[in-house]
């Protein structure tokens, strides 16, 4: 026995070893097992797929900046704009397929009045991206 013996009444010291073999024993037995099912789960079923043409992706839709400055003047991709024309551009920009983006810039000093109207008049031609641009805050600048 691995505890002890029977001879000299319990007398001798308890085997302070680990006995190993039956370890070993189911290790061996799983790596066989193991080696025997891996080929197995690797079986594929044999198939023709089906080709198909992949249609390249669609260029990214132009953008438009309307820029806006403290007096109130209009610019169309930097082009003077007056404000009774933009109604009249904004519905041939919405009519476009794809619709291009509009990049809203306005100068700080602008009233938010002024950016409000621009934004309802972008909602009621049907422009669906409107987006706004602003400068990064430079490092000297508080």
């Amino acid at each position: 026995m691995a505890f002890g013996g029977f001879g000299n009444g319990g007398a001798q010291a308890p085997m302070s070893e680990i006995n190993t073999t039956p370890l070993v024993d189911v290790m061996l037995v799983l790596l066989i097992i193991f080696m025997i099912t891996a080929p197995l789960l690797t079986h594929a079923v044999k198939i023709d797929l089906p080709t198909a043409t992949n249609a390249p992706n669609e260029a990214p839709p132009d953008t438009i900046t309307l820029s806006l400055d403290a007096e109130g003047a209009l610019y169309w991709n930097d082009t003077p704009l007056p404000r009774e024309m933009l109604p009249a551009r904004l519905d041939a920009m919405a009519t476009q397929q794809p619709q291009p983006e509009l990049h809203l810039r306005a100068d700080k000093a602008t009233r938010y009045e002024a950016i409000a109207e621009i934004m309802a008049a972008a909602r009621q031609a049907g422009i669906n991206k409107l987006g706004f641009v602003t400068a990064p805050k430079s490092a000297s600048t508080p």
